[in-house]
Formats: structure tokens, C-alpha cells, sequence
């Protein structure tokens, strides 16, 4: 049976020898405690991956060596390593839309051009072209000799876009926002008026750059917050006579469409093209981080791309039992089909990644929130574990206490830096051992038989991520582990990672409601519901 991979022939995954093993090895594994797995003094030391400036520590896990070789076994049986193999070689492994899937090509070294010639739809003469438009633009934004209309230097730059088009180029902001820069970077997203607004009120227009980063340039609620960017604009200028000439100085785009583009009124020169088998949420590598470029510097952008690679080499290149993106795969789905515990928790414990776990959101669960597999069955298990999160130290006040004495079990990912881009020594050592601290209470607890309610029963599972520092290549890294993770979890389920049909329907009804609002018409017809017509008339009566 195939599964889109090259009619590679693989078991359904309940089916497995593997599977079955893992469920009894599991009815057994369940009944231990975290303390008992740390009898073994070279524990920590045998479960955890010491890889460049990474740490991987998933010691408090509730795994043992069996447990790893099971799930390496299960990879055996349903060909996981030629599946893998099939999206570095460029074959459709997207079988819904029948496209490729080749993100990953556009980080890898197209100068040594190791990349498989036959790749669908990629070509790294046409990507190291798109790569030199995206510097020689940033550097003229940083270098203050593209002008706005008036003559003035660009100051400000807006980037308009949802989802993939704002999460990632949103959150590298934040996580680079000690390096220097040359302009202020500001994102709205939200089709509420609002966000525009705030954005707006305290930007000059003469200095103001917008960004408009859409695949299609259809996106209803990029293209409404495009629309009010070029109407407050051109209400600046007193002129009308050469409307194109000022969007020509203040709007770019970033899409497939070039077409409509233009229709908006951006030259083709300023419309930086996206590829057809890049997804939102993998778009980070691509024209999509114009605005980390104009803000940081092209040669950051590079660095970003460089650790990136680096990750690709390592998941492609190093044995499962070392290879960090496995362990975090095979970890999430011991959890969501053994366990049956259906979130997970994502801590950094800097303030540089408070965005990491919004990005992540949409990374796993836009990716893996599938029911059907590619012989168009309705599975059979749990896929696509909720992902939730925030910063370590505001959580603590917050969450932990249900973490930590609550009903329910929440597996957990900490992550943090060991040396700061400041120099306040006293914050760095609160934050680091609050970052181990927490780890250590999930896992261990606290046995007080006299008072229950201070009583920790403890075992809560959490990995651990310690990097050296925040740099391009450390956030890179981080990123491509975390994709690939989603990757290996969807090749285990059975099911397609790169497609997101789930998302259309909302925007289906979406346009035939926002015409009755604008109409002021509410369908007596079949066409609502009564809870629908019950709101929209307290809209519009």
C-alpha cells in the first residue's frame, strides 16, 4: 500500500509488530516513577544528546532503553528512514496537492550544490536569484538609498500578513532584538481594526515601509489590513496625480501572484516571489524574512540559514538513538497514543523566545491536526497533541500550580540559554535556576504524608533544552529540530504534515457572512443556522 512516499510499501502503523510490543512494553513502563529510572547513576549522561552548542537532555522522561529500541524497531518496519529520504529527494510527498515538499532546499549550501538536481520545482540558480534580490533590497533599507516618496529615509518598516506570513518572521524579531538594528520593525496581523491602528498612530507615512507577505495576495484579512495601509498612506500626500509612484516608494510585496500585485499597485521589481512548495509555516527560510533582513541585515539572515543547515545535516545524517528531532518525535507520540495525555507544554525560560511557542502552534498543529491517512481511512489513534506555553518564569505564577498538583498530566519541553546578551549576572543566575528547578520538582516532587496538600507526587516528564547562547544559527538550529520533529510525527502516524485543508472552511462561510453583514441581510434560508442568525441580528439590529 502506498502512503505518497514513491508507492513505498508500508504496514498501517496499529498493524506493526512494533505497535503491539510497544503497548505491552508500555503497560509496564506506566507503573514506574521517575525516581526509580534515576537509581541508574549514569542516567542523565545515557539519555541525552550533546550536539555543538545544544544540550538535549530527556533524561526525566518516563522511557528506558527498551522503550528507544521499540520505537527504532517501529521506524524499521514502516520504512522510516526511506520516507524521509523522499522528502530530501524532492518527490511529492505533499499526495493532497500533489506537491513537493522542499523548504529544507532553500537552507541548504547552494554554493557547494549538493542538492539533488531532479528536485520538483527547484532550481538554485533561480534561489541564489532570489536570495541577491532580498540582500541588494534590505541593503538599500538599511543603507537609507531606497527613499520614500517625499525623499525621506525609511525608519519604519510594518510587515502585513497572518499565520506563517507573521509567526515566524514575528517571533525571530523578538529572539534577535539584542542585535543591532537599523529600523523599527512592527507586524499587524489581525483583521481587527484595532492592531492596525495602534500600529499606525505614532508612524510617519514619509518613513514607512509596508511589507505585504501573502502566498496568493487573496488572504482576506492581509489584504483588508493592506488595503487600510495604502488608503492611510495616500491620504498623506496632498499629490494624486501619481498614486503609483508613492506605493512604489512604501509598499512591497511577498508572494506567488504577481498579477495581483500589481492590481494592488506594486511593481513587479517589488514583489519578491514565494515558492509553490513552501507552506506558511515553513516560510521563515524563505522571501517571507524580508523584513529580518531590512531590519538586521542580510548577513544575519545567513547565519540563521547556516544553523539551520546544520540541523538538516544532522537529522539526515546521525542514528535515531542520537538523532535529537527522533527523540522529541518518538517522546510526543509515546505520550499522546500510550499515556493518552493530549498536550504538551512548551517553557523557554528567556525572554527572547516568548513568541516560540505561538510559532509552534501553528508548526504542529496546523501540521499534524489530521484525522484521515493517505489511503483515505479515518485513523484509528490520536494524532496532533495540543501545544501550549509561554515564558518559564511568568508561567510559574500562573500554570505550574496545575503542572505540578493538578489531575492532569502535561509532558513538558523547558528551554534556555546559558549566557545572556545582557550583563545583569543576578537575573541570569534567578532565571537559570528557576529553569532547573522546575525540571527537577515535576520529575522528583515531594513525598509529605502529613500534610497532602503539601504533597508533590511528582513524575511529570520534561525535556530539556540548554543552549549555549541566542545567536542566528543557535535560532536556526532550534527551529529545523522542532520541524523535523513534526515531520518524523507524521510519518509515524500515517498521515500528510504539509497539507492544511482545515482552514478553509471557516473562511468559506467567512465571505458568505460577510455579505449578508455588508448587505444587512440575514438568510432565512437554510444557508445560517439559528444560533448564526441570532448573532448577526444583535450585529446589524
Amino acid at each position: 500500500m502506498g502512503y505518497g512516499f514513491n508507492n513505498l510499501k508500508v504496514k498501517k502503523l496499529v498493524e506493526t509488530k512494533s505497535w503491539q510490543q510497544l503497548n505491552n512494553h508500555f503497560q509496564k513502563v506506566q507503573k514506574i516513577h521517575l525516581k526509580e529510572f534515576f537509581q541508574d547513576k549514569d542516567r542523565a549522561k545515557n539519555f541525552s544528546i550533546d550536539w555543538q552548542d545544544f544540550l538535549f537532555d530527556f533524561s526525566k522522561n518516563r522511557i528506558d532503553q527498551k522503550t528507544i529500541e521499540l520505537f527504532i524497531s517501529l521506524a524499521q518496519e514502516i520504512n522510516l528512514s526511506d520516507r524521509i529520504a523522499s522528502m530530501f529527494n524532492g518527490e511529492k510527498i505533499n499526495w493532497t496537492e500533489q506537491r513537493a515538499v522542499n523548504h529544507w532546499a532553500l537552507r541548504s549550501d547552494l554554493e557547494k550544490n549538493f542538492l539533488n538536481n531532479s528536485l520538483n520545482n527547484f532550481s538554485v540558480t533561480e534561489a541564489k536569484e532570489r536570495l541577491e534580490k532580498i540582500k541588494n533590497f534590505s541593503n538599500k533599507i538599511r543603507q537609507g538609498t531606497h527613499l520614500g516618496a517625499s525623499g525621506k529615509k525609511i525608519t519604519d518598516i510594518v510587515n502585513i500578513g497572518i499565520g506563517g506570513s507573521d509567526l515566524g518572521p514575528r517571533m525571530i524579531h523578538h529572539a534577535l532584538d539584542s542585535y543591532s538594528k537599523k529600523n523599527s520593525l512592527h507586524f499587524i496581523s489581525n483583521v481587527d481594526g484595532s492592531q492596525f491602528t495602534r500600529v499606525v498612530k505614532n508612524l510617519n507615512p514619509e518613513t514607512t515601509l509596508f511589507i505585504i507577505a501573502s502566498k496568493s495576495f487573496t488572504t482576506t484579512e492581509t489584504m483588508c489590513n493592506a488595503n487600510s495601509a495604502r488608503e492611510w498612506l495616500l491620504s498623506h500626500y496632498q499629490n494624486k496625480n501619481n498614486l503609483s509612484h508613492f506605493i512604489d516608494k512604501h509598499f512591497v510585496a511577498i508572494s506567488s501572484n504577481v498579477k495581483a500585485a500589481k492590481d494592488f499597485g506594486i511593481s513587479a521589481d517589488n514583489v519578491f516571489k514565494m515558492w509553490d512548495f513552501v507552506g506558511g509555516r515553513y516560510s521563515i527560510w524563505s522571501s517571507i524574512s524580508l523584513s529580518i533582513c531590512c531590519c538586521y541585515g542580510f548577513e544575519v539572515f545567513n547565519k540563521f540559514l547556516e544553523g539551520a543547515r546544520s540541523a538538516d545535516i544532522h537529522f539526515r545524517e546521525v542514528p535515531f538513538h542520537k538523532n535529537i528531532p527522533f527523540v522529541m518525535a518518538i517522546l510526543s507520540i509515546w505520550y499522546n497514543n500510550f499515556f493518552q495525555w493530549q498536550t504538551q507544554a512548551i517553557f523557554p525560560y528567556s525572554d527572547s523566545l516568548r513568541f516560540f511557542p505561538d510559532y509552534l502552534q501553528q508548526l504542529e498543529m496546523e501540521s499534524n491536526g489530521k484525522s484521515v491517512n493517505s489511503l483515505h481511512e479515518k485513523v484509528s489513534y490520536q494524532t496532533g497533541q495540543i501545544l501550549w506555553g509561554g515564558a518559564g518564569t511568568d508561567g510559574q505564577h500562573a500554570y505550574f500550580q496545575l503542572l505540578h498538583q493538578g489531575t492532569k498530566k502535561v509532558p513538558c519541553d523547558f528551554i534556555s540559554f546559558i549566557n545572556p546578551h545582557h550583563f545583569l549576572r543576578e537575573h541570569q543566575q534567578q532565571l537559570l535556576s528557576n529553569f532547573l528547578a522546575q525540571t527537577k520538582a515535576l520529575a522528583f516532587g515531594i513525598n509529605e504524608k502529613t500534610n497532602l496538600h503539601n504533597h508533590f507526587e511528582g513524575n511529570v516528564p520534561s525535556t530539556s533544552i540548554l543552549i549555549e547562547k541566542v545567536t542566528p544559527q543557535s535560532l536556526g538550529k532550534l527551529i529545523v529540530f522542532y520541524e523535523h520533529k513534526v515531520f518524523v510525527q507524521g510519518l509515524f502516524w500515517q498521515i500528510n504534515s504539509f497539507d492544511q485543508w482545515g482552514v478553509e472552511l471557516g473562511k468559506k462561510y467567512a465571505k458568505k457572512i460577510l455579505q449578508q453583514i455588508k448587505q444587512k441581510k440575514v438568510e432565512t434560508n437554510n444557508e445560517n443556522d439559528s444560533s448564526t442568525n441570532l448573532l448577526m441580528k444583535k450585529i446589524l439590529f
